[in-house]
């Protein structure tokens, strides 16, 4: 009963088994949703799981494997990249050329294709690079704020201590904040998923996942469009979970600070 009430009372911290049953009860709200829906055009889940069977014997799962190992190798370069432009703002040299990076994140892929398609030497190059520019301008932008945050009492503390500057930079931005860059890394990781299905639909002589739904939604073939839509979410969730586990292993302090942990 206590647990009942929690859950509709705010700041109440609950236990993971009745976020679980919480979860499991939500899933359930929104299947049954799902298969009752009034609206004609949705497709019913036994279309979808049909849908699904299909076009897994038509080598949806290779393609799923191809789409996710371009944005792995996409991510990986993204946050290389991003994470020394954003530690280079501590050289005051550098802070303009990354802020003007930064505000790249409103630019629009279809005007810069053409550039990036100069510059690729192979239709798998072009894929990443344009992967890897959306990931980053948006992974500095958050990595770059995250470092402008850092109070000033970490910078004198480690003055006092008689670091010079360099080691500050060390201690304080690299190693004080690495349980940060796990947090930018799971909010900007989507973005290469979002991205996928137009950047396979321009360089299709590798294949995957996005190219397949492209073809799919061209026929209007809605339920293997949602089929392949829930395909690539749930490989989404697995990747946001894996980071998330990754951070618990190698940043186990960052929670101990927290109220929901």
């Amino acid at each position: 009963m206590n647990e009942t009430l929690a859950i509709f009372s705010p700041n109440q911290v609950i236990s993971k088994n009745t976020i679980r049953l919480l979860i499991a009860v939500q899933v359930v709200i929104a299947f049954l949703i799902w298969a009752f829906s009034p609206f004609v055009l949705l497709p019913k889940p036994g279309e979808v799981f049909k849908a699904l069977s299909d076009l897994w014997s038509q080598g949806l799962g290779a393609e799923l494997i191809t789409s996710f190992y371009l944005n792995l190798e996409a991510i990986a370069v993204a946050t290389i990249v991003s994470l020394l432009l954003a530690y280079a703002t501590v050289l005051p040299f550098f802070r303009p050329v990354v802020a003007l990076l930064s505000k790249l994140r409103f630019l629009s892929l279809v005007g810069l294709t053409f550039f990036f398609t100069l510059m690729a030497k192979s239709g798998h190059q072009l894929k990443l690079s344009l992967l890897v520019f959306s990931i980053s301008v948006f992974f500095v932008t958050g990595m770059a704020d995250v470092i402008d945050c850092i109070p000033k009492e970490k910078f004198d503390l480690a003055r006092t201590l008689r670091m010079g500057e360099w080691r500050v930079v060390w201690e304080v931005i690299v190693l004080g904040q690495i349980d940060k860059v796990f947090d930018v890394l799971r909010q900007n990781a989507a973005i290469g998923w979002m991205m996928l299905t137009m950047v396979e639909g321009i360089v299709r002589s590798e294949g995957g996942v996005g190219t397949i739904l492209l073809d799919q939604n061209h026929h209007f073939r809605l339920s293997a469009v949602f089929a392949i839509q829930i395909t690539i979410l749930l490989l989404g969730l697995l990747q946001d979970y894996g980071i998330g586990l990754s951070k618990k292993l190698f940043c186990p302090y960052a929670s101990l600070t927290l109220e929901r942990k």
